[in-house]
């Protein structure tokens, strides 16, 4: 589950952002909406803002500290430059750092694990782990610039002693040694990079086409009936799904530099591809048949979510969407966060986290806490600002769309006028 993620002077974001899915003591929706744990733990959380405010900002950097996890011991290579983007509106900032950290409980133990990093290397990187209520420091790096040097520090509690030389020699300037390690065969440390590979998932560019691996995968694994239940439930006429697999030529492009700078054909080779067909139940019963290119775009993006919620749903993992609400009815995305917020269906404390223009959904009562929704801004100069609702102290009959919409909370844009 997670706990609280944390970045510093990255993208829009200039000074520290915090979101927190730790839950006030406030006891509204406390059995739907809460994790029983300590600390008690929110299933949800929601985000608001004007357009260009970070809300994908803060997405993507969830995605970019997960990607750098996963892939950062194999997938770079030595020199390569990181994709990390600092805050650019101010001088100072573009030279130093990005920081992210982050904070979960996995199998009863809870971790806090970040780095910071520039485009040429990981500046500093730290692991702290509390199996008790104080904190186990197990290991830390950081970079002396002036003596060009890492520094390192193993703690007594991170065990394998007999290979911390080894997998810190081996641990590239661009890469995670967290990542090195795991790919050298550390089992105290995989628990923590298993968590960010299997059990945080991140859709970060919205608006377009969602993978169907997941969702062909549950077909393909007699997990049929689920999907249609899935597809059932929300009411979209669907009564069954084909999926034919048939062969297909990929090619290969590779770009040729020189004078024309081409793109050119490359290997060529046979791939299966998912033809998918959706049945609907026509007049006197008889069964009509749909590609999934005719279906409507809301009706794809919903078959493209089946996977990745009954994947959340039933493994207790983190979704992270940006823009949920895209092609999808209000009712709809109620419906999606409501098998987030029941117990019964969520028994292995999933969580979702999502941005979201539709502001229908703060007005019902029934959805969601106080502290689960959460404003982003830019102030004047232009540094993303992320609060809760809380810190406005809203009653608990106020209305919370009239008064988002009115500014009373900030995260509008401003509009001006237009001359002609």
């Amino acid at each position: 589950m997670l706990v609280e993620f944390r970045i510093t002077n990255y993208r829009s974001f200039q000074d520290t952002a915090v979101l927190s899915m730790v839950a006030s003591k406030d006891p509204t929706l406390e059995a739907s909406n809460c994790i029983d744990t300590t600390p008690e733990l929110l299933r949800s959380a929601v985000l608001y803002g004007a357009n260009a405010s970070g809300k994908s900002n803060l997405i993507l950097a969830l995605a970019f500290m997960k990607n750098m996890v996963e892939v950062s011991a194999t997938g770079l290579r030595e020199g390569q430059s990181l994709n990390i983007a600092p805050f650019r509106f101010n001088v100072e900032t573009t030279k130093q750092p990005s920081e992210l950290e982050i904070t979960f409980i996995d199998n009863g133990i809870r971790y806090q694990y970040g780095f910071a990093a520039n485009a040429t290397r990981i500046v500093k990187e730290w692991l702290l782990v509390y199996k008790t209520a104080r904190a186990q420091r197990w290991f830390e790096r950081e970079y002396n610039e002036k003596e060009n040097k890492e520094n390192w520090y193993f703690g007594s509690y991170f065990l394998e002693s007999h290979r911390h030389q080894i997998w810190r020699e081996s641990t590239r300037a661009n890469a995670l040694f967290l990542s090195t390690a795991v790919n050298l065969n550390s089992e105290q440390l995989r628990p923590i990079y298993k968590w960010f590979a299997e059990r945080l998932i991140v859709l970060p560019v919205p608006n377009v086409p969602i993978p169907l691996d997941i969702t062909l995968a549950h077909l393909k694994e007699n997990k049929k009936s689920k999907i249609l239940d899935f597809l059932q439930a929300a009411d979209l006429g669907i009564k069954d799904v084909h999926i034919e697999m048939r062969k297909g030529k990929q090619v290969q492009w590779n770009f040729q530099p020189g004078a024309n700078n081409q793109l050119v054909a490359g290997s060529e080779k046979e791939i299966d591809v998912p033809i998918i067909t959706f049945i609907h139940q026509g007049k006197d019963d008889r069964p009509v048949t749909f590609g999934i290119n005719e279906e409507s775009h809301g009706t794809q993006r919903l078959f493209s979510y089946a996977g990745f919620f009954l994947e959340a749903l039933n493994n207790g993992k983190i979704l992270v969407i940006d823009e949920l609400c895209s092609s999808l009815h209000p009712k709809m995305v109620r419906f999606l966060i409501k098998l987030m917020h029941n117990p019964k269906i969520n028994q292995d404390n999933a969580q979702l986290i999502f941005s979201t223009h539709n502001t229908s959904l703060l007005d019902t009562t029934e959805l969601f806490r106080r502290d689960q929704i959460w404003f982003i801004e830019k102030n004047r100069e232009q540094s993303s600002q992320l609060y809760p609702l809380t810190d406005f102290s809203p009653r608990k009959e106020e209305a919370i769309e009239k008064g988002y919409l009115v500014g009373r909370y900030g995260a509008l844009p401003f509009l001006g006028d237009l001359k002609f």
